[in-house]
């Protein structure tokens, strides 16, 4: 919300000098917050709009918006290839009797650094390669097809119903700094041994230095009947997992007066692995003030189920036995590697690691799809196995083309997909970059860093920090003692109120580092 190693004792003793350097500024801001701020109740019951029937295939289509973590959808297929600066491509002399190969076409403009990616992580690298003053008019380039960015964490509130997604979007090219020279083109192809990538419009780009940072894909088709259900203005069908769909989730929390509700988790990788249980605990919230949802009553008109298709609640142990005792306090029946792969009418699909399947009915579905890496870095020569961008996970550089970098949920860095993680990856993978120019080796280290302000309720989050390995990396636990497993109403101001706040007035301007503070 990295660097050479350092001792325990001194690590923890710079993370509380910032920490003081930015608590007059922190305390202003909470207290402004707090003072204007009641005890957080669920929203009043709201006139629900209907949603606009849209075809599922339109639904992913409409991807051509960035992110707040990564692209909100999918963006036109672009390409990211990288190459090695030091070590051209090897050539070899073609004998008479070989036929020529084909002249290689020029690039049509070339730039200092490309940076591929319009999200969180391209707008903050963008900004703070350029807010270092190395760099003209025009030396950095960001390449992103998107008309709107969007911030992506508000979502989950979106669909408690105390955020309007309206107000979480800006058009793309508002955010990019005058200096940087943006292309709002998809990309086809990397072509690491050329140094260039081209465009969806055919044209090419020189890169010296190059940022693969488009984010990942959600893929509604990966379950089968899922676009379709969420199209469908009546169904209680939903996710917060896009800007089309995200308000359709409290409308359907609205609706729901009896019956089960499922909350599903996929197995693999996704954006912020908290966030599928997030709006799980605000529906359970709601209906449990609307006198709808009582754990201690078996007549309870709502049952509520969270599917998840890994074997806890979280990732982490420490802030995973929290959520499975309130999961138990609270009543909810644990569905643990259950991993939903087909919505048919009103039963649910889940696929079991042994193989079998199981069927449950239900009244409202929340559903979080599956994600992953998009066709266009999958399939180039700068993917992993898994066809993520392959980068060292301590200094973000590639493991072999070294003027290639990547950050954000793109790269192959073994953490949770968040933005609190591009806070911490965004100054490293810079250093390191301006290193590489100047001729010397990368020398800070990401440490993994990242986080979910995970709400538990209206008006309490858990505040779940943590880098590599699932160690716990707590800012205000180091600072003042608390534990961020404790859910806290403070945190909920920090997501609700301060986050939205501080990314669009900072981070994505080049100016946030999380708990480091600001950048100058």
């Amino acid at each position: 919300m990295f660097s050479t190693r350092v001792t325990s004792a001194a690590r923890h003793a710079c993370r509380a000098g910032m920490a003081a350097r930015n608590a007059p500024v922190m305390r202003g801001f909470a207290s402004k917050t707090a003072a204007r701020a009641s005890p957080e109740k669920p929203p009043a019951e709201k006139v629900s709009t209907p949603q606009k029937p849209a075809a599922a295939a339109k639904a992913a289509e409409k991807a051509t918006t960035t992110s707040a973590s990564t692209p909100e959808k999918t963006p036109a297929p672009a390409a990211s290839s990288e190459q090695t600066a030091s070590a051209p491509a090897e050539k070899t002399a073609a004998s008479p009797n070989q036929e020529k190969a084909a002249p290689v076409v020029p690039p049509s403009r070339s730039h200092k650094v490309v940076v591929v990616g319009g999200g969180s992580a391209g707008l903050a690298i963008s900004h703070q390669l350029l807010n270092t003053g190395k760099f003209s008019q025009d030396d950095i380039a960001v390449v992103d097809p998107a008309t709107w960015h969007h911030y992506q964490p508000g979502w989950t509130l979106v669909g408690g119903g105390v955020k309007n997604k309206e107000d979480l979007k800006r058009p793309l090219e508002s955010l990019v700094d005058p200096k940087l020279k943006l292309y709002q083109q998809s990309v086809s192809t990397f072509n690491p041994e050329e140094n260039t990538i081209e465009l969806g419009n055919g044209d090419k780009l020189g890169y010296e230095q190059l940022v693969v940072a488009p984010g990942i894909k959600i893929d509604y088709g990966s379950i089968k009947g899922l676009p379709e259900a969420l199209a469908n203005p009546n169904s209680l069908v939903s996710t917060i997992y896009g800007y089309e769909t995200c308000d359709k989730v409290f409308r359907t929390i609205q609706r729901l007066e009896k019956g089960n509700a499922i909350f599903t988790q996929p197995a693999g990788v996704i954006k912020c692995a908290g966030a599928p249980q997030k709006v799980m605990w605000l529906a359970l919230d709601f209906w449990k003030r609307a006198g709808l949802y009582d754990p201690s009553n078996t007549a309870s008109p709502i049952k509520i189920s969270f599917a998840t298709g890994i074997p806890a609640m979280f990732g982490v142990p420490k802030y995973s036995a929290k959520l499975e005792e309130l999961r138990k306090e609270r009543g909810v029946e644990g569905l643990f590697q259950h991993d939903l792969f087909a919505v048919d009418g009103n039963t649910a699909v889940f696929a079991r690691p042994d193989g079998n399947q199981i069927t449950k009915p239900f009244d409202l579905l929340h559903v979080v799809p599956k994600m992953g890496p998009h066709a266009f870095v999958k399939n180039s020569p700068l993917a992993d196995a898994a066809g993520f961008v392959e980068v060292d996970q301590a200094t973000t550089r590639h493991t072999k083309y070294h003027n290639v970098w990547s950050a954000g949920d793109a790269s192959s860095m073994p953490t949770s997909k968040t933005a609190a993680a591009v806070t911490s990856q965004a100054p490293v993978l810079v250093s390191n970059l301006l290193r590489a120019i100047e001729g010397k080796e990368p020398e800070p280290k990401y440490d993994g860093y990242t986080s979910c302000p995970l709400t538990t309720e209206y008006g309490k989050v858990l505040l779940a920090e943590f880098k590599y390995g699932g160690v716990p990396k707590e800012t205000f636990g180091d600072l003042i003692g608390f534990d961020q497993a404790v859910p806290r109403r403070a945190f909920y101001y920090l997501k609700r109120d301060f986050f939205p706040w501080v990314y669009y007035n900072n981070m994505v301007k080049g100016t946030w580092a999380g708990p480091s503070g600001w950048l100058n």
